[in-house]
């Protein structure tokens, strides 16, 4: 089958092969075969190793298909079923888990150790312990969240990362008031998505802050009430906050610089929400007195910061409903052949989200 593969680390173009093959089907286990998957920075950022992943690997982790086959002892999937490749499964049983908080369950993680895929020359990994940038993938069945008949793939596919997260770190994580002031640094798909759950909450006030003109003309369709620039957004908080900063603050890049300025741009009491996927040598500054003085709350958030079926749930409602646009974040369309287009279009940020259809 084909397939998209990094070979090294550091690369930053996919090599398209055909001779790669999905393994590890059998009990417990389903194959999938993939009709779409979103480009998510997260990839980018596996491929440059600002996130950790074994390689050769293939990249790709927000995607949805069709069940083959399923393996002994699953009993609540089967063939023809469509599903949503879900990269962060909750087991059920852990500490985390039981606790409720099953988006922080350490066992789908358990699984980007283990090869997903392999070609003549040897093992090769999946992203995140999926790799949706192949024809097929073989997962845990906890990996495969069926969607209704009336989702498309395509939508699917964003829900199984960006959107989730997005919505998630407004609607779970801040728990966005009704009537507050909103800023949301770094507007691609997960940003513009925290823009849609803000809006969502009631927010008054939403300020788009991207370095890219598309994205912020973007935002503004989507919900925001005010697009800037990084260079205008001191402009932005002295005229809607009086200076005081603003409630909520989402950094939606993964950097510190970023992270300290959206910190530097939440009022005292305020709250920032970390949603960036950022590198473990990156480290963000803050001193004692300022932590102490200041009281604001510094949220991480991870795949939304909730339960992440129920979620997926949830967003579907709320796109029957029109209550939320995804078909308007999908700005672009590529086969698997033109996939490092579909990088060039990422990097560039001219795409909010591309759909990779297989």
């Amino acid at each position: 089958m084909r397939a998209a593969v990094l070979h090294e680390t550091g690369q930053d173009k996919l090599e398209v092969l055909d001779d790669v093959e999905a393994v590890g089907f059998g009990p417990g286990r389903v194959r999938i075969r993939v009709r779409a998957t979103g480009l998510c920075h997260s990839d980018l950022s596996a491929m440059n190793g600002v996130l950790p992943q074994p390689a050769p690997f293939v990249p790709g982790h927000e995607g949805a298909g069709e069940i083959l086959e399923v393996g002994e002892g699953v009993t609540d999937l089967k063939a023809g079923d469509r599903v949503v490749v879900c990269w962060l499964p909750a087991c059920g049983a852990c500490p985390a888990c039981k606790r409720g908080q099953t988006e922080l369950c350490l066992a789908g993680f358990m699984n980007a150790g283990t090869p997903n895929f392999k070609r003549p020359g040897g093992d090769v990994f999946g992203f995140a312990g999926t790799g949706t940038f192949a024809e097929e993938v073989v997962v845990d069945a906890g990996c495969a969240v069926p969607v209704p008949e009336d989702v498309p793939f395509d939508i699917a596919a964003l829900i199984g990362c960006g959107v989730t997260t997005g919505l998630g770190a407004a609607v779970n994580t801040a728990d966005v008031e009704v009537g507050s002031s909103v800023a949301v640094i770094g507007c691609g798909g997960v940003g513009i998505s925290a823009i849609q759950g803000a809006r969502l909450k009631g927010a008054a006030e939403i300020v788009a802050v991207d370095p890219v003109p598309s994205r912020r003309e973007a935002a503004l369709t989507f919900g925001a009430t005010r697009a800037v620039s990084p260079d205008e957004l001191p402009g932005a908080k002295q005229e809607i906050t009086g200076g005081e900063g603003f409630d909520y603050v989402f950094e939606v890049v993964g950097k510190s610089a970023t992270a300290r300025t959206a910190y530097e741009n939440t009022r005292r009491g305020g709250t920032l929400v970390i949603v960036g996927a950022g590198a473990m040598d990156d480290f963000l500054q803050l001193n004692m007195f300022e932590l102490f003085f200041d009281e604001k709350r510094i949220l991480p958030s991870l795949y939304g910061g909730g339960d992440v079926l129920r979620s997926y749930e949830r967003t579907i409602d709320l796109w029957r409903a029109g209550r939320v646009d995804l078909a308007g974040l999908i700005t672009h369309r590529v086969p698997l052949a033109e996939i490092n287009e579909a990088l060039d279009q990422m990097r560039t940020g001219s795409a909010l989200r591309t759909c990779v259809e297989l």
